[in-house]
């Protein structure tokens, strides 16, 4: 499986209008190679540079098969992010370039949770399910 998008290149710049310092909307992304027998996907982004750990930027679950997540759009059931809320958190670094990874995973079910599970939850609920997955990073630094 393959995840790209149309607005940046993987280990790229991410367009600012995806970011704090614009409107701040989730990029489009596009699936290429899909597992035939996927019936949902799990989509997690975060920030591994944060300073203070890994920063949970958007938990998406239950999302139907799809070719192409459209920007602005909430492409399934949201979980609980670093701020302790269920939206997409756009990319806001306080110094530096940062790394924010999207990883796409092809399920065989769905998982079946409720809104605003947590990510521990979602990844043990995942676990054994995995057929497949993909990653794309963007970069981003404030300027």
């Amino acid at each position: 499986m393959k995840l790209k998008s149309p607005s940046f290149e993987h280990n790229k710049t991410i367009p600012a209008r995806f970011t704090c310092q614009g409107p701040g909307i989730n990029p489009a992304l596009e699936i290429e190679g899909i597992p035939p027998s996927a019936k949902s996907f799990v989509l997690i982004m975060d920030d591994p540079d944060a300073p203070f750990g890994t920063f949970l930027h958007w938990l998406v679950y239950d999302m139907p098969i799809t070719a192409n997540i459209t920007e602005n759009s909430v492409p399934g059931k949201q979980g609980i992010n670093s701020t302790r809320g269920v939206d997409y958190v756009p990319p806001c670094p306080p110094l530096g370039t940062h790394r924010y990874f999207f990883k796409l995973f092809a399920l065989d079910k769905n998982l079946g949770l409720k809104d605003g599970a947590d990510l521990k939850t979602v990844e043990k609920a995942m676990s054994g399910h995995i057929l497949d997955k993909a990653e794309l990073i963007g970069l981003y630094q404030k300027k």
